[in-house]
């Protein structure tokens, strides 16, 4: 299928694995991110397809049974493979599974691992000494078995580098668009994310969703004061503004912050400038400064050492990948 990202090739695969007791919401996640055409963006993103190691397998709970879809074999063919994830999660995974896991990796595709996946991906021996995310509710059983991975309890998604994994099952869309955002930049993911009816990037952890008492009286919703804020990011908005606009003080406000997206009003401030730097760059606007300008980051000094923070690449690298094939350096 043709693509426009200079990152994946025109026939990037993306290949989903079930196994016999596999989540089916996370493998609806899949096909929804990577799986859909996208008329809206005149193209497809992926070739996707789906997986199992047996003719027939039974989905969680016996709610329904899989067929018709390729065999294992299709794993072969994966620039990207989601491993099977479950919520039996003692119960060892296919031996032939695992193989075509370790195959997979040995051969350069990207992994991903949804919920339990990081289970998968751990008992194929390829997490040891890595970062890793799995459910708050399996976190302790994990560290028991794997202790030589560097579990990452408290956030939605890990993406280190060649394996990536999610928390918990919504945090399947949050990796998926995080995959879409890597491989076709912020304009397109934003774009899934609105077909989606999903925010492109949720800045909280998955502690935020950990079971604890109720408070008697509930925060009012930050809705409106966000909204207002990501319309005035090119201008010099401080934590002190958004909780003069909310009409609270600012320590009450960085608690409701905690409270309902599990970071801080700085942090969530810093990570819309640069998302909408990144989106100002992909648009094709040349100078530097007015990128900074605009999206509130001040200085092009600035602007490089978030960029670089956030998504890995330099202004000039992220133009080159995600921005209009023009060639050209930056204008200061």
């Amino acid at each position: 299928m043709p693509q426009g990202s200079s990152q994946v090739s025109s026939v990037h695969r993306v290949v989903l694995v079930v196994e016999e007791n596999s989540n089916p919401f996370e493998m609806s996640c899949a096909i929804e991110v990577f799986g859909l055409d996208r008329p809206e963006l005149g193209r497809a993103l992926y070739d996707f397809r789906l997986c199992a190691a047996a003719p027939m397998t039974r989905m969680r709970d016996g709610f329904f049974t899989l067929t018709d879809v390729a065999g294992l074999d299709a794993v072969e063919e994966a620039d990207t493979l989601i491993v099977p994830n479950r919520p039996d999660t003692d119960t060892p995974r296919s031996p032939e599974v695992l193989d075509a896991v370790r195959r997979a990796h040995a051969r350069g595709a990207r992994l991903i691992g949804f919920c339990s996946g990081a289970f998968t991906i751990a008992e194929a021996g390829l997490l040891d000494g890595r970062r890793a995310a799995c459910h708050w509710m399996w976190a302790d059983a994990f560290r028991i078995r794997f202790p030589q991975v560097r579990l990452e309890p408290d956030v939605l998604f890990v993406d280190d580098g060649d394996i990536l994994t999610a928390s918990g099952s919504a945090s399947a869309l949050d990796l998926g668009l995080h995959v879409v955002r890597r491989d076709h930049g912020a304009e397109i993911a934003n774009a899934v994310s609105r077909r989606l009816v999903f925010a492109a990037h949720r800045d909280g952890g998955q502690r935020q969703f950990v079971e604890r008492p109720v408070p008697e009286v509930p925060d009012e919703s930050l809705a409106p004061l966000l909204a207002w804020a990501q319309e005035r990011l090119g201008e010099p908005l401080s934590v002190a503004d958004l909780a003069a606009r909310a009409a609270v003080s600012p320590a009450t406000l960085h608690r409701r912050f905690r409270a309902q997206l599990g970071t801080t009003p700085l942090a969530w401030l810093t990570g819309e400038r640069v998302a909408l730097a990144c989106r100002l760059i992909e648009r094709g606007e040349e100078r530097l400064d007015v990128v900074a300008a605009r999206s509130g980051l001040g200085t092009a000094a600035n602007l490089r050492a978030r960029l670089r923070r956030e998504t890995g690449l330099s202004p000039s690298a992220y133009r080159r990948r995600f921005g209009p094939a023009t060639g050209e350096p930056f204008l200061v």
